[in-house]
């Protein structure tokens, strides 16, 4: 079931996807959209944080759990991504579950992300920002924190699984609109393709 007003931005680590979660912020006014990201500000999220920032290890398939417990927050809870979007508030989100089954299935396998997802509605529109991975290393250098997922060897092969996943989803959803985009363009350019679809989908005028 696709969720409308739903829009999800998909991709490794340091793709730009938060960068233009931040531009979009800007532009659309506060009352007519939400903007959110996985992990969740709720305290399920706090605690995946905290796993991510490699603070507390857990088993992978606990990690699997997790996320998809803070999405259930996120997506069902109150003042969730549900009830707003049905209201016709514009909801976009930093992440969604196709990170689960691209980064969660390195390490548990594809059938527990699977099945822990697959309740979850689709996002109107997928936006997956792909990137050679040493290139996003890159950037994510620059931070002041780094998490337990940013090494290359694993970024490419979730740059590997995401590639599949969205393969997958064009032919079993074709009512999701993918969009690929080149994280590598200018910022500027990446934000044109990004207003460009909204309008196109009569999201944005």
């Amino acid at each position: 079931m696709v969720l409308h007003n739903f829009i999800v931005f998909e991709g490794i680590d340091g793709a730009g996807t938060s960068t233009q979660l931040a531009i979009l912020k800007n532009k659309i006014p506060t009352e007519k959209a939400f903007f959110s990201a996985e992990p969740t500000t709720h305290e399920t999220g706090k605690f995946l944080r905290r796993i991510l920032s490699g603070e507390i290890p857990v088993h992978p398939k606990t990690a699997a759990y997790l996320f998809a417990a803070d999405r259930c927050e996120h997506i069902y809870g109150k003042d969730g991504i549900q009830e707003k979007a049905s209201s016709g508030i514009l909801c976009f989100s930093d992440r969604y579950f196709f990170s689960s089954l691209a980064y969660q299935s390195q390490e548990c396998g594809e059938e527990l992300p699977n099945m822990l997802n697959s309740h979850f509605p689709l996002p109107e529109i997928l936006f997956y920002f792909t990137i050679d991975p040493s290139v996003s290393l890159k950037r994510i250098i620059g931070r002041e924190t780094t998490e337990i997922y940013e090494k290359e060897d694993f970024l490419r092969k979730t740059e590997r699984a995401y590639k599949a996943v969205m393969e997958d989803f064009r032919k079993k959803a074709p009512e999701m609109k993918i969009i690929e985009v080149d994280a590598t363009l200018p910022v500027e350019k990446v934000s044109e393709i990004i207003d460009s679809t909204l309008k196109q989908q009569g999201l944005i005028s």
